[in-house]
């Protein structure tokens, strides 16, 4: 950070504000303190009878590799209306959100995913503008070797388990990056 955004200074530091215990981007001007905080990812696992819906991304990070729809939280909305939102953006899937499923934190990358679970309510879903392809898969078609994230590979591999018990509780994890 160089200039603070709240009077255009220059004069902004990266240290310890008073009564803190972390280093943050303060304006020696007016006194600015900038705290950047972990992003929030919302998504769904929607499910039709045994299958569930992935997307293949057009985008990057890891464009062409299947994961569910999913993205950054807006302000001014909630987890799961975020959820929702990524969904239709997405996949232009309409979902009936069951419950929230999984929480993962992914401290490395200052990132919290919530997932929720969700049945679809129609087949009318099909590729968004940062999907390839949208596409219904049953357990033993999932492409486990393209799933484009370590936290979609953890949710897709509990629902199944999950399914087989017909109990679907919330589950929580820390994803560590990988040496």
């Amino acid at each position: 950070m160089k200039y603070c955004s709240h009077c255009g200074s220059d004069a902004v530091t990266f240290s310890i504000p008073k009564g803190d215990d972390r280093p943050r981007h303060l304006c020696g001007n007016c006194g600015a303190i900038y705290y950047i905080n972990p992003r929030i990812i919302v998504g769904t696992l929607p499910y039709l009878g045994d299958k569930v819906l992935l997307c293949r991304r057009a985008i990057e990070p890891r464009r062409g590799l299947w994961t569910l729809p999913a993205g950054f939280m807006e302000n001014g909305e909630t987890s799961e209306e975020g959820a929702l939102r990524e969904s239709w953006e997405e996949a232009r899937a309409n979902i009936r959100v069951d419950d929230l499923y999984t929480i993962y934190d992914i401290p490395y990358i200052n990132q919290l995913y919530l997932m929720y679970r969700g049945e679809l309510t129609d087949t009318s879903f099909g590729p968004g503008p940062e999907s390839l392809e949208v596409k219904l898969f049953e357990e033993k078609e999932i492409p486990w070797d393209e799933i484009a994230f370590p936290i979609i590979q953890e949710t897709l591999a509990h629902y199944f388990a999950d399914r087989k018990t017909g109990s679907f509780p919330l589950r929580r994890g820390v994803i560590h990056r990988k040496l």
